[in-house]
């Protein structure tokens, strides 16, 4: 008997030594790796996005450290403590019912995403069977509204879906990690193992904006929206010198950090993927392309009598008779008329060439979703009301971004810059001589000319400063001609003169009220946004105390 049970010990103990020490078909390692596929698990560690700030350093969008509770369905239902659970999480407990009904059979759902870690840790602390808690990121943007439209926003996943978000998601993600863990039987992690590939970061983007002068023209914007009962407005400012845009806003606004209610349209950034038709604001190119033919001066007179004019089967009106008028007081007084008989002593696709080479019709580049090209449409032989309407900014569209960029090329000697939403280098900045520079000087002091006590653009002017600009009031289309009642306001101005630094355009959209011509709704804008512009960037006035402004 003895024997016997010396055997059976004997054989005991190989079957305990095959199994956990040595290496045989069923041994420790088959073991080991049989465990490891019911309990080891690979987890992710979630990566941190990167930082999008101004030109400045100011913080417009970052990643905060938040806690999603999830749960074992299995568990959590077979436990009796959902209605508990439902009043810690402050939901209706039939709400939760339902919710556990919907995840019959599965091992994993979420409860609630992105808490605030402490409240996470309140529920946790309770041990609620089958419920923990993940840790994630959470995007929160400081500006708020000031910068939406540009910024854009990330989804729950924390993915870029709008604006420079979505535009550079692959440059803000960053690569989550992996890690392994033990689970147990229910699916809950017991301990970590092991670091498997770190998380890597993403990279930061530093914007081209001012957020100081974001926060200057969202406000003023809005000031306008209110004053005149308008659909809709946009404002740009860009560097003459970079091209790099230093403001951009839009109305209608939204909160990026609370899209409850949000609404069709408003996450749109109106400045970069709408079009418009530009109205009178392209009187000044088309002159500009007058100059370039040598067939006009400044001071070239155009006989304006009797102030109104038939082009084909179309009468086009001055408001008044103008009489006989040099070209820069076409340009101060906005003369239909004078443009008109300019215009058909030209070749006729002097106008259409000078306009494609201030980069309308072509899309500038910035990488926005949905950026718009414009429309810049090409006649082989064009009929004559086609080419003075081209020439006072009808039949092409443009966003306000484009006009912007256009009269940057004005202000800064003829030469052109791509559009950017980024800070610039000095070494990054690109330039192009597009027209002579004497004639973009010329045309910039007929447009300081429109600002006088006599041009259309009174209200645009600045204490203590130089400016230069061109009012628009364009009809809108509607059923295939244009509305009488409905219009489009538009300043695009410049500043201050004697060196050129800013270029800013304002749209207000179907501004009501009996108010609708650029130079009484979208002119003062421009002064206001302007004179806090100049003084935020430090530069010294250039009009002399005695000259006086509006």
């Amino acid at each position: 008997m003895a024997t016997i049970i010396a055997l059976l010990f004997m054989l005991l103990l190989w079957r305990v030594v095959s199994l956990q020490v040595l290496d045989t078909d069923r041994g420790y390692e088959f073991l080991q790796g049989q465990g490891e596929a019911r309990f080891v698990r690979t987890a992710v560690i979630p990566a941190y996005r990167g930082v999008i700030s101004d030109r400045r350093g100011e913080t417009l969008a970052v990643s905060t450290p938040v806690i999603s509770l999830t749960a074992n369905p299995q568990v959590l239902a077979s436990s009796g403590q959902t209605a508990r659970l439902a009043r810690a999480l402050k939901m209706k407990p039939a709400v939760l019912e339902r919710r556990l009904e919907r995840y019959q059979g599965r091992q994993f759902m979420y409860l609630k995403r992105h808490m605030a870690p402490a409240d996470a840790r309140a529920v946790l602390q309770l041990q609620f069977p089958g419920v923990r808690g993940e840790q994630e990121y959470q995007r929160y943007y400081p500006a708020g509204e000031i910068a939406a439209h540009l910024v854009g926003f990330t989804n729950v996943d924390d993915r870029g879906i709008e604006g420079l978000e979505l535009a550079y998601d692959d440059w803000l993600r960053g690569s989550p990690g992996r890690k392994q863990v033990i689970k147990d039987l229910y699916g809950e992690v017991v301990r970590d193992i092991g670091e498997l590939e770190p998380a890597r970061s993403g990279k930061d983007l530093s914007l081209s904006i001012d957020l100081r002068l974001q926060y200057l023209a969202h406000r003023e914007l809005q000031r306008a929206i209110a004053l005149t009962g308008a659909e809709s407005g946009s404002v740009v400012t860009i560097d003459i010198r970079t091209g790099e845009v230093l403001a951009m806003v839009n109305h209608p606004v939204y909160n990026p950090n609370n899209r409850k209610n949000l609404k069709p349209g408003q996450t749109r950034n109106r400045a970069l993927v709408d079009n418009f038709e530009p109205g009178s604001t392209m009187k000044p190119l088309a002159v500009l392309a007058a100059l370039e033919s040598g067939l006009f001066t400044p001071q070239t007179l155009i006989d304006t009598s009797p102030g109104r004019i038939k082009v084909g089967r179309k009468v086009l009106l001055d408001p008044v008779n103008y009489g006989e008028i040099d070209l820069s007081k076409v340009v101060a007084k906005s003369s239909q008329v004078g443009i008109v008989k300019m215009t058909l002593q030209l070749d006729e696709q002097a106008v259409w060439q000078m306009f494609k080479q201030f980069g309308l019709g072509q899309s500038p580049g910035t990488g926005f979703p949905g950026e718009a090209a414009g429309l810049l449409p090409y006649r082989a032989k064009w009929l004559p009301i086609e080419r003075v309407t081209l020439a006072y900014g009808y039949g092409l569209t443009a966003t306000p971004l484009q006009l912007a960029l256009a009269y940057s090329v004005l202000a800064d000697r003829g030469l052109r810059h791509p559009a950017s939403l980024l800070r610039l280098d000095a070494d990054e900045v690109l330039t192009e001589q597009v027209v002579d520079p004497r004639l973009a000087r010329q045309v910039l002091q007929m447009l300081e000319g429109a600002t006088a006590d006599t041009g259309t653009a009174r209200r645009a002017r600045v204490a203590g400063f130089r400016v230069a600009g061109k009012t628009g009031t364009a009809h809108k289309a509607n059923h295939g001609g244009y509305a009488d009642d409905r219009y489009l306001a538009l300043f695009a101005g410049i500043a201050p003169v004697s060196n050129p630094r800013l270029v800013t355009v304002v749209l207000i959209n179907e501004p009501q009220r009996n108010r609708y011509h650029g130079g009484e709704v979208a002119a003062p804008v421009f002064s206001r946004i302007t004179a806090g512009a100049l003084r935020l960037l430090n530069i010294a006035p250039d009009r002399r105390a005695d000259a006086g402004a509006a």
